[in-house]
């Protein structure tokens, strides 16, 4: 793809990109005025979606990555029986579609809880300026490491943690990613549904409501309808087993 004809001022694209979050991704540290130039003349910023809309679909081909300027998307895949598998929830600076790189189609769906912009970066353009951008391409592996990392603390999530434990963690990491976001870390609005929780952290809807009732009779957590308050995230904290200060 060829660049653009005017010039980027690096000034005003890092400061329209640090209201969403997306520093990392769009501009690694290290990359010259002519690569940033390059890599933003990739980047379509207009990509829109209204809630329920699919931003790609399982067995869908790897056409382009996405991240998550503004909004919330979940990605799933059905069972055999058609119950829907929740594998991940994504909210501003996340990318989506690597699980298409390996096999060159998509793993799974991806859709949008609320109304949502992205940032698409076509893969195949991408990859042909890694070729020629040497940090890029390693800023790329640190996204995907990053990626596998949560990946396999999910696991150790779903397989070691008693239900009360998982929706605690699973609260103290959404926490942790709002505050990142620039949002409140303790007054949670929660895009998904309480059936949604339970089928990514393997559990039935019955018993995600027990546990949310539970950490509120036990002053942990306020519940009022989709909002959340964290009302002592050190003890939180210890119901899981980590240091209050960690």
């Amino acid at each position: 793809m060829a660049a653009r004809a005017i010039r980027i001022n690096v000034a005003q694209m890092r400061s329209a990109c640090a209201s969403c979050n997306l520093q990392e991704l769009c501009l690694p540290a290290g990359l010259s005025q002519s690569e940033l130039e390059r890599l933003d003349a990739l980047i379509n910023r207009n990509r829109r979606l209204r809630r329920g809309d699919y931003l790609y679909r399982v067995g869908g081909p790897l056409r382009s990555l996405y991240a998550v300027r503004v909004g919330f998307l979940k990605s799933s895949m059905l069972h055999d029986d058609g119950r829907e598998q929740v594998t991940g929830f994504h909210l501003m600076g996340d990318l989506l579609g690597m699980d298409a790189i390996g096999a060159g189609k998509h793993m799974c769906d991806a859709v949008a809880l609320e109304d949502s912009d992205v940032c698409e970066i076509p893969f195949q353009d991408l990859e042909d300026l890694s070729r020629d951008v040497p940090g890029l391409q390693r800023h790329f592996n640190r996204l995907m490491s990053r990626e596998i990392v949560r990946d396999h603390g999910v696991m150790l999530l779903l397989g070691s943690m008693r239900a009360e434990e998982r929706l605690a963690a699973f609260l103290l990491n959404l926490s942790q990613r709002y505050s990142a976001c620039g949002y409140s870390g303790t007054q949670l609005i929660l895009r998904m549904t309480r059936q949604e929780i339970g089928s990514y952290l393997g559990l039935k809807l019955e018993t995600i409501s027990r546990a949310l009732s539970h950490l509120q009779d036990n002053d942990l957590i306020r519940v009022e309808s989709k909002s959340i308050e964290i009302k002592n995230p050190e003890r939180l904290r210890k119901l899981i087993g980590r240091d209050a200060n960690r």
